[in-house]
Parts: structure tokens; sequence; C-alpha cells
């Protein structure tokens, strides 16, 4: 069966859906996105990643495309249309479609709305997490608001490339002063000797993960000592434990670091854990997937 996207107000094969090449997510990378886990058919943290798209909206003075409440119905109908039960949703708002030019005028720029979704194995993440992953260091080369969740992401997509050239999982990006700020695709987080969790604190050096403010209430539901601070790669070599969070890695044990085993070189115990323990911090909305069929090209909103 072909997969179906929604863009712009239809649902479509994906195949066949296109986007005007005036659009300025494909002249300038100038709009913002989202990505949702879907588990046993329901939206994991909507709540959380709609809010997060409503700031990087406001950030960059982009309309919302149309109401939170309508892509939340777009959102269920491109998951139920796709028959995902385990998986991803994608949105992606760009400021719209108009004439090439570094200036825009927000009062007649249209925005564009593409949301897709696919299935994912999640089998497949668990074994990552039963091994470990490896990590190597960057320098932070990015703009300086990556706070802002943009679809700007050539950086991010070669530190991804010289990571799994390395046989690495994952890539941390190291700012001038030496310090961890966060993956290429999660934030990143160790134990130290003492017990300790750590993990940068939010300033306009990180994203704010929607994964990692979850494990932040999950350490403060369990008692947990942590702190939000900077550490460098040397410290995360010494720690006890590391790992990397992300919609869809959620709780990722790293047990080796540029090359160096980080403590026993198995996943830790309280990474571990974590992993086990995140659904019972996770918001889940109810269940939505169904079987039914649904004619393609039908059109839900005029906008």
């Amino acid at each position: 069966m072909s997969r179906i996207a929604y863009v712009n107000g239809l649902y479509m094969p994906t195949r066949s859906a296109v986007v005007q090449i005036d659009d300025r997510g494909y002249q300038f990378a100038d709009g913002v996105y989202e990505v949702c886990v879907v588990r046993d058919g329901r939206i994991i943290d909507e709540e959380r990643h709609l809010k997060r798209l409503e700031r990087s909206l406001g950030e960059l003075s982009i309309r919302w495309p149309v109401t939170p409440s309508a892509l939340a119905i777009v959102m269920r109908e491109v998951i139920q249309r796709n028959r995902v039960r385990d998986g991803t949703v994608y949105i992606q708002v760009t400021r719209g479609v108009g004439p090439r030019n570094h200036v825009f005028t927000p009062e007649t720029v249209r925005p564009s709305l593409v949301v897709t979704a696919r299935s994912v194995d999640w089998a497949v993440a668990d074994e990552s997490a039963a091994k470990g992953i490896a990590v190597i260091s960057t320098p932070d080369n990015r703009w300086e608001r990556v706070d802002i969740k943009t679809i700007s992401l050539l950086p991010n997509v070669l530190a991804k490339q010289k990571a799994k050239e390395a046989g690495a999982g994952e890539a941390w990006f190291v700012d001038s002063k030496g310090f961890v700020t966060e993956g290429a695709s999660s934030n990143a987080w160790i134990v130290t000797t003492d017990g300790v969790l750590v993990t940068r604190d939010v300033d306009r050096g990180i994203l704010r993960g929607v994964t990692r403010d979850v494990v932040l209430k999950m350490l403060e539901r369990e008692n947990l000592v942590f702190e939000e601070r900077r550490f460098t790669i040397a410290e995360a070599q010494s720690a006890r434990e590391a790992f990397i969070t992300s919609a869809g890695n959620l709780v990722m044990p790293v047990i080796k670091i540029d090359g160096r085993i980080v403590g026993s070189g198995m996943p830790g115990e309280l990474s571990l854990k974590l992993r086990q323990l995140f659904f019972t911090e996770a918001e889940a909305s109810p269940r939505i997937w169904r079987p039914k069929p649904i004619a393609h090209n039908s059109k839900l909103f005029d906008k």
C-alpha cells in the first residue's frame, strides 16, 4: 500500500505529493518541524510537541497553517491512513510560497503544512539499547539559535554521517569552550561516579528536548539527584554511565565516547531503568489507529 501524506489541505500518495519550488522551506530552509512517536496506536507526548512547535513558529514569526486542534485531526488521519500502530508522525511547517527574496512579508505569505507518518520496528531500537551505542565528538558549528527546531539541519546531517563512518550511533557537538552541547539529534547525559545525573542546562545552546523534559520529571518523581550543567568529553569518558535521549531513541545507553569505554563498557543499570520506566511518565493519547480504509485525495480543510 502506498504511503499517504497530507500536503496543504489534501491527502495523497507520497509519490504524488509535491510542494512548489518557490516554497521558502526549499529555498531557504525557512521552516520548523516536530516528530511524535506513535506507540500501540497512541501519540506520545503530543501536547508537549505541539507546545514546542508553537514556540518555534513564534520565534520565526511564522503563522500557524491551521489551528492546533485542526493539526491534531490531521495527525490522526495521517496515522490512520498509513496504518501506523508503531512509528512516527512528522509535522513540517514552512513560511510558505513566495518570490525568492530574503525579505518576507508575514501578512502575505501563507504557511505550508506537510504531515507524514511511517511505521517503525521499535524492537530494533530495543536491541541497540541492550548493547549500547558509541558516540563521537565534533566541533559545534551550528548557528546560535539551535533552541528553535528548524528544518535547517545541514551541520546535524554532516555530524550524523561522520558518526556513521566512524561506526558510532551519534555525534556530540562540543562548543568553543570545550563543553558538550547536545547530540546531532538528541540530548546528552552522563551519570557521575557519585551517581548524579547530569545534562546541559537549557539555553540557546541546545534544543529543549521533549524526551529530556520527560526524563527530568521522571527523575523528580523517583527522587534521583540530577544537575543541569555543562560537562566536557573528558568528564563524560570518566563517568559511570552515559546516554542520550530523543523521541526516536527514548533513553539510549552510550558505552563508548571517542573510542574510550564508558564505565563497564556495558549499558548502565540506571540508563536501562530510565528507558524501562519512560512510558510511566510520558503522556499518551487515546488509541486512534483503525483499520478502516479511507479514500485518497479527499479535502479536509478549506484554509
